[in-house]
């Protein structure tokens, strides 16, 4: 993520000020909740009327683009007379307002989390680093597996979807190639599908239980030569698939992993006919990729105590369903699933509870920090599994050498650490 410059210039600063004045009327009474999430204009009005309806303090909700985000935060800080109350932004989108010490700490609202039952690890990438509890996670997308119901007979003896291995996965698909032959589990392995995340936050942390300080590990290597040998039981055709819902409803594939928001489609008009669960887990256990989206109160709220009553009505179960409705988006403390719920909505948000409190589940932030980079990072992990895994390069000098590129990148982005590796004193170091 790119620094932002910690002084705003004469003419940038009026017109972010100018922008958000004419957005709140002069003299309006409301609490302003500034979100980069939620933007659509159609998405947006829903969320007026529909999960901010029975707010206990009047809101406006204001839209707001993601780079323009601390610009205008700083803005409003220095302005004299600050409007904004509530900020909903992404994990990494608040991580920078910490630095400018912009958000006002939220550690008396720690016990309503723990009675939501949000997962402890949530609250522990809320922190962004601290001692303090900088924003309350509010809602979540993530990556999860799914199955259609007639890949269900060729399970490993003993193995649950709820707390499947990736070794069993790899029996898994092992058993049902050999039983229809041909091979039916697949990956979002196309030019604009996801796979690096199914590295960054899936395999590789679940095997060394980090991804930078752990990239050119022995146990790295290991992961790379058990997922070599799961792909000779991968569908060929994964390196063309950018989403699964489309394989998984052509019959394509019969097991895949995707971003709730690709497989959704195969939930909504065949929910009878697939099932989804979490990822594996494998030496360090479940790790997975939360999409995490806080809600943060600046420093310079001028309805700080209103926000507060905000932030508490929007963790409520009944609001958090219907956040659901309206985005997509899932819950991240524990709500019952409403028997009306969309069936396809209701299997996906099933998945995505079991996989966030599992036992051993440990979330993997998507990359912080990188900025114009995040592009060359991601870019690693494609390169590193085509050449290990379709090109059979050797495992050991494919890692030494990309990750010498890792540690160019991460030196370029001047990158502390993120979870699930340890905080850093200063860039990031591969190891």
């Amino acid at each position: 993520m790119q620094a932002v410059r910690p002084l705003l210039s004469m003419l940038g600063g009026v017109a972010i000020l100018a922008s958000l004045s004419a957005t709140v009327p002069a003299g309006a009474k409301d609490l302003t909740f500034l979100s980069t999430q939620l933007r659509p204009m159609e998405e947006a009005q829903r969320t007026r009327t529909e999960i901010l309806k029975g707010s206990p303090v009047p809101v406006d909700f204001v839209p707001e683009e993601p780079p323009q985000l601390v610009i205008h935060v700083q803005a409003d800080m220095k302005s004299g007379s600050p409007s904004i109350s509530l900020i909903g932004a992404l994990h990494g989108e608040l991580a920078p307002l910490v630095p400018l010490g912009a958000l006002s700490p939220l550690d008396s609202m720690d016990d309503m989390l723990k009675q939501a039952g949000v997962p402890a690890g949530m609250v522990t990438l809320a922190h962004l680093g601290t001692d303090h509890l900088q924003y309350v996670p509010w809602m979540q997308a993530t990556y999860i597996m799914a199955a259609s119901k007639q890949a269900l007979q060729y399970l490993p003896a003993g193995a649950k979807l709820d707390s499947l291995t990736y070794d069993q996965l790899g029996q898994w698909a092992a058993n049902a190639e050999k039983a229809l032959g041909r091979r039916v589990l697949g990956f979002p392995a196309g030019p604009t599908g996801l796979m690096n995340r199914f590295f960054q936050g899936y395999l590789l942390p679940s095997f060394t239980g980090g991804v930078v300080t752990t990239f050119i590990s022995p146990d790295a290597e290991k992961m790379w030569a058990d997922f070599k040998s799961i792909w000779q039981h991968v569908n060929p055709n994964s390196t063309n698939y950018n989403f699964m819902q489309e394989p998984l409803l052509s019959g394509d594939v019969l097991i895949a992993w995707d971003h709730v928001a690709r497989l959704q489609d195969a939930f909504r008009k065949h929910p009878d006919d697939f099932v989804a669960f979490p990822a594996p887990s494998g030496p360090k256990g479940l790790s997975f990729m939360p999409v995490l989206v806080g809600l943060a109160i600046p420093k310079s709220a001028p309805d700080s105590s209103g926000a507060k009553q905000v932030i508490d009505y929007l963790m409520q179960p009944v609001t958090q369903i219907t956040t659901l409705r309206v985005s997509s988006f899932y819950p991240v403390v524990k709500a019952p699933i409403p028997g009306d719920l969309d069936p396809g909505l209701k299997a996906e948000m099933a998945a995505v509870q079991a996989q966030q409190n599992a036992p051993d589940a440990h979330p993997a932030l998507l990359p912080v920090g990188l900025g114009s980079h995040s592009g060359e990072f991601d870019r690693i992990f494609t390169d590193t599994y085509q050449r290990i895994v379709l090109r059979g390069q050797d495992i050991h000098k494919v890692l030494q050498l990309e990750g010498r590129q890792m540690q160019h990148v991460l030196d370029e982005a001047n990158a502390p650490c993120w979870l699930p590796d340890p905080p850093s004193q200063g860039t990031c170091q591969v190891r």
